[in-house]
């Protein structure tokens, strides 16, 4: 426990003595860094134009991992403040690139493709073609980083070593979906996978292309969703209501459960101050799937909506229960910076992770939710419970045995 304490020390003191090292970031033209290993595919370019960028602090670090490992960072409570540190800290390297670059011999691609894959930190040299620019741009689903200039030249400078089962995923000629079900078996979370799916290793090879990472890691939450959802299906109903409660840098969830078969709905929330809602009113937006799924992307709630359905299916398929799930995030104003969509994963993780309370009655179960509500952030959500198209169903649905 101390040698993971010092880990998350030495790293913020090295980037506290590279800050004051370059009083000005412009004079860098060349770097030796390690990346963590990280790649980032921009969607801002015309499509099927886009950006390649190989992530790296400015210089070797044999901890490189940690400033790329949000499991870690919520495993060991990481506060905004070390993930802004660490996330600002990187330069991305970037490249053009056209997403099907990689049924082709690109060098940069080749290079993106064994940086992206490799199961430890990458040692790089990286030649720039132009000054870094620097700042951090607000997104709702991509985890920040604070730099970035153009690629002219680079060279991986230390072995890569790929586990074997992913190199032999790469190799087969399989489907994306199919290579997911191999690679989450051998224990791949969707952090790996989404980069891997990005940088266009996997799927049919007369098919394969760069994916933008935002697109990736939402089609990642989803896939892994929909194939946990097949099993969740065929499971037993739980028994009584349940009520989840949790919260992870500003972030809290109350996660009802209901006995009925499966369908989701997802409020968010965003108080006043908090990061997405400079306003003085309450913010709110919602998306919804009944038992048989959604045809249309969750446009109100995004990338979020299926970040939080994944923590929840994984839950459901763990105890072989199904149910319906309405949970309701709500973001405050100690939400500060905005950090990508896996606050949101690792939120409901932390929730899911704490003793439930269970109910025999509905009403109780949203009453407890509603005082939640109101001893922790002063409002009542009763009037969005009331709006609920999955409370409604539960209140109407009858089951066969309700009629026998």
């Amino acid at each position: 426990m101390e040698q993971e304490k010092d880990i998350k020390f030495e790293i913020i003191k090295k980037i506290s003595e590279l800050n004051f090292k370059y009083k000005s970031f412009d004079s860098i033209s060349h770097l030796d860094g390690s990346s963590p290993p990280s790649v980032f595919v921009g969607s801002k370019l015309h499509y099927p134009l886009v950006n390649v960028g190989i992530l790296s602090p400015l210089q070797r670090d044999e901890d490189a991992w940690v400033y790329d490992q949000p499991k870690y960072w919520a495993d060991k409570n990481f506060q905004i403040n070390d993930v802004v540190k660490l996330r600002d800290s990187l330069l991305n390297s970037r490249f053009q690139s056209n997403v099907t670059d990689v049924r082709h011999s690109s060098k940069f691609v080749q290079i993106a493709q064994e940086i992206a894959t490799a199961s430890k930190p990458v040692d790089v040299e990286i030649e720039l073609k132009n000054k870094v620019s620097i700042g951090r741009e607000k997104d709702q689903i991509l985890t920040p980083h604070g730099m970035r200039a153009g690629m002219k030249s680079a060279k991986i400078v230390s072995n890569v070593k790929i586990d074997r089962k992913l190199d032999k995923v790469m190799n087969d000629d399989m489907k994306a979906t199919d290579a997911f079900r191999v690679l989450r078996k051998n224990n791949f979370d969707e952090y790996v996978l989404s980069k891997i799916l990005s940088i266009g290793v996997l799927g049919l090879k007369k098919n394969r292309k760069l994916v933008p990472t935002r697109w990736s890691i939402t089609a990642t939450d989803d896939t892994l969703g929909k194939q946990l959802l097949e099993k969740v299906k065929k499971n037993k109903w739980i028994e009584n209501y349940e009520l989840f409660y949790g919260s992870f840098l500003g972030n809290h969830y109350i996660i009802l459960l209901f006995p009925s078969t499966w369908s989701y709905e997802l409020f968010e929330l965003y108080l006043p101050g908090s990061s997405w809602n400079p306003s003085n009113r309450i913010r709110a937006s919602t998306d919804f799937e009944p038992y048989s799924g959604r045809k249309e992307y969750a446009y109100a709630t995004a990338g979020g909506y299926y970040a939080s359905r994944l923590p929840i299916l994984e839950y459901l398929n763990k105890i072989n229960k199904q149910a319906g799930v309405l949970a309701i995030r709500i973001e405050t104003p100690s939400y500060w910076a905005a950090l990508g969509v896996w606050v949101v994963r690792e939120s409901v993780r932390k929730a899911l992770a704490n003793k439930k309370l269970d109910f025999t009655k509905l009403e109780e179960l949203l009453e407890s939710s509603t005082k939640i509500g109101m001893i922790k952030f002063g409002f009542d959500n009763s009037p969005f419970l009331k709006s609920s198209k999955l409370l409604e169903q539960v209140r109407t649905q009858r089951s066969l045995g309700d009629w026998l």
